[in-house]
């Protein structure tokens, strides 16, 4: 039992626990390298001497900072530019660039995400716990061969592998449990399943209202040692309602810029100090050596990957079939599959059973893996394509039409194209339509013309799986059932209504939160984790097929909330539209990756219309660390349709929203959002060529719009909405 559960972890997460070992022993080194170029503090010297040093030097100083390693880092405005070094305490001056490592963030960011935000994080958080599994089995099978752990370091003897297997173990087992452990509580520190525990002190109310005091006078700065300094941040000149914010290994507190009295003074919790010492054992910073060593113990986790699969292909008796989809040289019949959310495979698995069952033998792949070489029995080749976006290869199917573009002529097996879509949708079916013509093109021999499923009909797929059957002259029936995800019970807590008095009725809804389980939250599954732009599936009543709507709200938000127009003979939103407080829903989440506002400080222009705000005011709400936004928000009439305008003027005064701009439709001058831009041309094609991302939700038809008027505002600029878009700085969600 403890031999199974220490291979299968192993082999399944070997990759993954080599690339976290790896970056991790790599990183090991930057805190000693850090330690070794950073000049040190002298014995006994004072906060209060360093700052008179600094700001000697940098009259503007803003802020400084000493790393656990160390170093003394310094940030200053001079005459409106900012600056900032790493500063030699014994003189004030600047002797190194403040900038980051590169090396060392890319090597954070691969050891933490994979590049991949909070999914590759839980993923290599799951490497940590395969790493910690791996170690305490692995630690339970050295005492079991060396007779107990009293003889732990005695001799071995077998195959070399084996021996090495063993050696490297029982030397890197310790470090191994230890940086594993480690990660583990940091990601769940990250992911908030942890208490917070910290205690900051609140801000002062009663100031002495003067300025002016010097730091290098105040008595709490020159009775503080820089060895105990974390960051001394100064106020913002000339506010007089601001302090002097000190933080050090023991407490944070707020010094008066008047005087340099101690305002506000809040010791470190226990909590506090066992996570900043678990910080530190995880990363040396402030003990580098130790990180070292723990680095070359992280070495030995590639050693042990590579002589246990030579352990494991030496002692293992065959490799069991996997049952259903056959090799793709033996089956007669090629089943290829383009997905982008995975229901298209739903339909391929009962595709497959039914083709099973009258006796074919059946090869099932993503369309990604198009390979006409490989079938080296194949009578026939199935694509089950679906469509995302405008008509783009979904996630499965990317670089199929490259791979069929490029073959000098098509396979000689007949080819049938089976589209799944929405006809609600101008680009319906587009990307199975685009194969059907290359095929075509390509001289490629048809088994049946192209045929299409509307909205994951299973009646559509009933009929085109009897005519598959006619086609291959065996009786084949194709019983789909949809297979949807997880769902839960959302309650509707409150509605607002807009948009009677212009025949558009809609509601904005805000659901309760469900309660995540901790395996959720471990996850992401369910409603644990979501942000603004996400999509939330409802399964109105009489229906098997969801209609999905843009959330505009994130899990911080502590809510679920939507913005619903009733549409003329739609089931979902005269469902959702009738709803009271307290009524139900049955609804899953669905992530929407591609549209994101992103990281960083980049100013954001946000466009939509009419219920296209909906997660738009979610993004602003959102916007705790005050980015700069400018949105542009198209409705029919300010009276009757100005979603979140109640909230809108609190946004502006907290700075979460920078600029808004509204166009009003129905009135004597009709005005739409594209029209707005350009009137605001010039401001929108200086904040684009800063940096802007543009973020675009709302119909179809104003998203065209939109887009030509930035093609218009961008033209001088040698920029396009097509550039932009490639450069991930152009993103829509449109329907």
């Amino acid at each position: 039992m403890i031999r199974a559960f220490h291979r299968w972890p192993g082999l399944i997460a070997l990759a993954l626990v080599t690339i976290l070992s790896l970056s991790g022993a790599a990183l090991s080194v930057f805190p000693a390298a850090e330690r070794i170029a950073a000049p040190q503090a002298e014995a006994g010297l004072t906060v209060a001497t360093l700052a008179d040093r600094i700001q000697a030097v940098h009259t503007g100083v803003e802020q400084i900072r000493r790393s656990p390693s160390g170093r003394i880092t310094a940030y200053w405005f001079d005459q409106g530019t900012p600056g900032a070094a790493v500063i030699d305490p014994a003189t004030g001056e600047g002797v190194a660039s403040a900038d980051p490592n590169q090396t060392l963030r890319w090597l954070t960011n691969l050891h933490r995400s994979l590049f991949l935000g909070d999914g590759g994080r839980i993923a290599m958080a799951a490497g940590a716990l395969a790493m910690l599994a791996l170690s305490l089995s692995g630690a339970a099978l050295v005492a079991r061969r060396t007779g107990g752990w009293r003889h732990w370091f005695a001799p071995l003897r077998g195959p070399l592998a084996g021996r090495l297997h063993v050696e490297i173990a029982r030397i890197a087992v310790i470090g191994l449990i230890l940086s594993s452990t480690t990660a583990l509580w940091m990601t769940a520190s990250t992911f908030d399943l942890l208490p917070d525990g910290g205690a900051a002190p609140a801000f002062p109310v009663q100031l002495s209202g003067d300025t002016g005091f010097a730091a290098g006078q105040m008595a709490t700065l020159q009775q503080t040692p820089v060895a105990a300094l974390r960051e001394l941040s100064y106020p913002y000149p000339g506010d007089a309602t601001d302090a002097f914010t000190l933080k050090t290994d023991r407490g944070t507190g707020y010094l008066d810029q008047g005087n340099g009295a101690l305002l506000a003074w809040a010791d470190l919790t226990g909590w506090e100090r066992v996570s900043e010492t678990i910080y530190m054992l995880h990363t040396g910073q402030g003990a580098a050596t130790l990180g070292l060593v723990l680095g070359l113990m992280a070495l030995g986790v590639p050693a042990m990957g590579a002589t246990g699969v030579l352990v494991w292909l030496a002692g293992r008796r065959g490799r069991p079939r996997i049952r259903g989809s056959q090799p793709a040289g033996r089956a007669g019949t090629i089943l290829l599959v383009g997905s982008e959310g995975g229901s298209t495979w739903s339909f391929a698995a009962t595709l497959h059973a039914a083709l099973t069952e009258a006796g074919q033998s059946v090869h099932v792949g993503p369309m990604s893996g198009f390979a006409p070489e490989r079938y080296a029995k194949a009578e026939r080749i199935i694509l089950l394509a679906a469509t995302y976006g405008d008509g783009a290869a979904p996630d499965s199917a990317k670089g199929f039409l490259d791979r069929l573009r490029a073959l000098d002529r098509a396979p000689d097996i007949p080819l049938a194209v089976l589209g799944f879509g929405d006809r609600s949708f101008p680009a319906y079916c587009a990307f199975a339509k685009a194969v059907m013509a290359e095929a075509q093109a390509k001289g490629w021999p048809v088994l049946m013309p192209l045929d299409t499923i509307d909205r994951q009909s299973p009646q559509d797929f009933a009929r085109w799986g009897r005519a598959l059957g006619e086609a291959l002259g065996v009786s084949l029936e194709v019983s789909h059932q949809p297979v949807l995800p997880k769902t839960e019970t959302l309650t509707l807590v409150s509605r607002r209504d807009y948009g009677a008095e212009v025949q558009a009725p809609t509601a904005i809804l805000r659901f309760a939160l469900p309660r995540a389980t901790l395996w959720q939250r471990l996850t992401g599954e369910g409603f644990a984790r979501f942000t603004a732009g996400d999509l939330v599936g409802i399964l109105p009543e009489g229906s098997a097929v969801p209609r999905l709507y843009s959330l505009a709200s994130g899990r911080r938000d502590g809510f679920i909330e939507i913005v619903v127009r009733k549409l003329p003979g739609g089931l979902a939103s005269s469902q959702l539209t009738a709803l009271e407080p307290g009524d139900t829903v049955t609804a899953f989440l669905r992530r929407n990756p591609g549209f994101r506002a992103g990281r960083g400080r980049a100013p954001l222009i946000l466009i939509g219309a009419g219920t296209g705000v909906g997660p738009l005011a979610g993004i602003v709400r959102g916007n705790a660390p005050r980015r700069p936004i400018h949105l542009f928000f198209g409705m029919r009439h300010p009276d009757s349709d100005f979603f979140y305008g109640a909230e809108i003027p609190t946004w502006r005064e907290e700075g979460r929203l920078a600029r808004l701009v509204t166009a009003v439709s129905r009135g004597a001058r009709p005005h739409y959002v594209q029209d707005a831009l350009r009137g605001e041309a010039a401001q929108v094609a200086e904040l684009i060529r800063d940096g802007a991302r543009v973020m675009v939700c709302g119909g179809r038809d104003m998203a065209a719009g939109v887009a030509d008027a930035l093609a218009e505002i961008l033209a001088p600029t040698g920029l396009t909405p097509a550039v932009l878009k490639a450069q991930g700085r152009y993103v829509e969600d449109v329907y």
